[in-house]
C-alpha cells in the first residue's frame, strides 16, 4: 500500500494580486516543476501552524493564514499526497528561495504558463477560474 503524505501549501498573494510560485530544485522529487511553497504536516501539528513553520523554514518570512482554499489528494507512482492549500499573506520579511531553485510572483491569469506539479494543478485551475469570473 502506498504511503499518504499530508502536505500544506501556501497560496501567498501580494497587493498586486500576484501569487508566489516556487520552482522545485533538482534535489527535490518532481524537479523543475512549480508548486505553492509549503511542506509536510508533522505529527500532532495542526495545518495552520505546520504551514507557518514550513514557510518560515523555506522562505524566511512570517505569514498569516487566512482561509483553507483547496484540499486535493493526488496519487503519484510511489506515494499519495493530500495537498491542503491555504490562502496566506506575508506579515514580515521578503521571500528567499533556500530550498527551491527560484521564486516568482505571477498574475493569476498567467499561472497556467508554468509547468505545475500534478497535485497543485487543481488549486491552480480553481484560482484561474475564480479570477476569470471577476474580470
Amino acid at each position: 500500500m502506498k504511503k499518504t503524505i499530508k502536505v500544506v501549501a501556501a497560496i501567498i498573494e501580494n497587493e498586486q494580486n500576484e501569487i508566489l510560485c516556487a520552482l522545485r530544485s533538482l534535489s527535490m522529487t518532481l524537479p523543475n516543476m512549480w508548486e505553492f511553497p509549503g511542506g509536510k504536516v508533522e505529527k500532532n501539528e495542526d495545518i495552520y501552524s505546520a504551514l507557518e513553520r514550513e514557510i518560515h523554514e523555506e522562505l524566511d518570512i512570517k505569514i498569516e493564514t487566512k482561509n483553507l482554499y483547496h484540499d486535493n489528494t493526488h496519487e503519484y507512482d510511489s506515494f499519495i499526497v493530500n495537498l491542503i492549500c491555504i490562502k496566506c499573506g506575508i506579515t514580515a520579511g521578503t521571500p528567499v528561495a533556500s530550498e527551491h531553485s527560484k521564486l516568482i510572483w505571477l498574475n493569476i491569469e498567467n499561472l497556467d504558463s508554468l509547468k505545475w506539479a500534478p497535485a497543485d494543478i487543481p488549486a491552480v485551475e480553481q484560482l484561474i477560474n475564480e479570477n476569470s469570473l471577476l474580470i
